[in-house]
């Protein structure tokens, strides 16, 4: 996998796909080590496969958290095993069909999270027949005020979002990144795809926010990349979703024409019939005609996003009562704005404070 003219700096097409989906500012904007994400491109670009490259930055990692667990210094350690679990979420990006060795990879990133127990802690909830995942974070002081649900969308979920997690709990807020139908553990474990009532399963989220006495307040949505899209379905549908956030979505999902973003989406819905794929997309049309949002809600957006035009997220802005909306454009912002990670993440966790706080009646 070398790259075609090392004189140049050329890749091959596989190596500079891989760039494009994952460059330096998505590695780290999703919690990988800067220089675990600079050592991953460049040893990608010198022809080590993506996979191999990032699995051996996530064992070296491993290795630095147990021997710092051993050591009894936890803070390095919980700060290894959160570089370790980044590594291996990129590392099995390489896949885009769910793989005995994406699901295994899939699984070690599962297990390097569930090692920052009992920052992060680990829930599960009976839909249909299987289970869906995610991972609860809670603030320091134990009490949250108020809640966020934070998704991904074709590629990234669950723990990719701890950065986002750390601004909602430094604020007093709970967040609980979901692994919902189509993603993470859900999928890869259990069998559960995206299909045209995919809200339902996002929605079973919410239940389990409520059935916990320790997550009192109103509770918001936040929904990254495609996942924005069922964010503003689920806040459109269930009077429960007190704010929401959608984040470089599209309204009217198509087929992509990008030979791996086909199969990230014929991937989330379990089939390689595109006729399947098709009829859940069209189904999973927003319609801003049928479709109501009266929640707040903040639309952010990146000039520069190749995968999400500003126009592709209008819709959702027509849906909401234009008083409770707030539009954040970055003009030079790459899709679902890695490169202003940290303003992006105070704002979010800033604005759920403001529309959160005071909205719910606390447990008890």
């Amino acid at each position: 996998m070398r790259s075609a003219d090392p004189g140049t700096g050329s890749l091959l097409p596989l190596v500079a796909a891989q760039h494009r989906a994952m460059p330096f500012t998505r590695l780290t904007d999703c919690g990988m080590d800067p220089a675990d994400a600079r050592r991953l491109l460049a040893d990608t670009a010198s022809g080590t496969p993506w996979q191999d490259a990032a699995a051996a930055i996530a064992q070296t990692q491993l290795a630095r958290a147990r021997a710092a667990e051993g050591a009894g210094h936890r803070t390095t350690a919980r700060q290894a095993y959160r570089y370790a679990s980044a590594a291996w979420m990129f590392a099995q990006m390489a896949h885009q069909g769910d793989t005995a060795e994406k699901r295994d990879l899939y699984g070690r990133h599962t297990a390097a999270t569930a090692a920052l127990a009992p920052a992060v802690e680990r829930v599960e909830i009976q839909h249909r027949d299987g289970l869906l995942g995610g991972w609860l974070c809670l603030p320091p002081t134990g009490e949250a005020r108020a809640t966020v649900i934070v998704w991904g969308g074709l590629s990234g979920w669950g723990a990719a979002y701890l950065p986002v997690a750390d601004a909602c709990t430094a604020r007093g807020l709970a967040c609980l990144l979901a692994e919902g139908p189509g993603q993470g553990e859900s999928r890869l474990s259990h069998g559960l795809y995206v299909d045209e009532r995919v809200t339902e399963g996002f929605a079973r989220f919410l239940d389990l926010v409520e059935a916990d006495p320790r997550l009192g307040g109103a509770i918001g949505v936040q929904g990254i990349s495609f996942g924005g899209l069922f964010a503003a379905h689920l806040a459109a549908a269930d009077p429960r979703v007190g704010a929401v956030v959608v984040n470089g979505a599209p309204a009217a999902p198509t087929i992509p024409e990008f030979r791996t973003a086909r199969e990230q989406m014929a991937a989330v819905v379990g089939t390689d019939d595109p006729g399947r794929v098709t009829e859940v997309m069209d189904a999973l049309r927003f319609d801003p005609d049928k479709h109501r949002i009266t929640c707040p809600l903040l639309l952010l957006h990146g000039g520069q996003d190749p995968l999400a035009r500003y126009t592709d997220q209008e819709p959702f802005l027509r849906a909401a009562d234009p008083s409770c909306v707030t539009v954040r454009i970055w003009p030079d912002g790459e899709h679902t704005l890695y490169n202003h990670a940290a303003e992006r993440d105070a704002l979010t966790g800033d604005w759920f404070t403001d529309h959160l706080i005071g909205q719910g009646t606390p447990k008890g």
